[in-house]
């Protein structure tokens, strides 16, 4: 029988977890796209809603489930099951789930200290925005 080694990021919600990933993925994207030319705030702000909608954040989701450690599918379930108070807006409740289940994963990586496998993750999910 193995100990389970508890991170951090064990300590809090995965909605809390959702809500700080959610910040830390926003960011990539943004920094992502200032950084790939200078344009104009409206047309960043679009390309940036093309990554940072719930229908994305599900498609990204699945894509890197493969590539998620143990812990990582776990973080990465917790924030998918979890009962958020809100509906959304745009999307299905079942991509929401899944959504939330992406940032609930970034948030749980940041808090973790993890910012290479944040960045290594993100550098996937580009790699398939790119093919869009």
């Amino acid at each position: 029988m193995s100990e389970t080694t508890h991170t951090k990021a064990d300590g809090y919600s995965p909605l809390t977890l959702a809500f700080l990933g959610d910040g830390v993925y926003d960011l990539l994207v943004r920094e992502t796209l200032v950084n790939t030319a200078n344009r104009p705030a409206g047309e960043l702000n679009r390309r940036k809603v093309a990554m940072v909608n719930c229908k994305a954040q599900a498609e990204f989701a699945e894509l890197i489930m493969p590539s998620l450690s143990e812990k990582e599918l776990a973080a990465y379930k917790r924030g998918r099951n979890a009962a958020p108070k809100c509906t959304p807006k745009n999307g299905s409740v079942a991509d929401y789930h899944r959504a939330t289940g992406l940032e609930c994963l970034f948030g749980y990586l940041y808090v973790n200290g993890e910012r290479d496998r944040i960045n290594e993750l993100f550098g996937l999910i580009l790699h398939n925005a790119d093919k869009k």
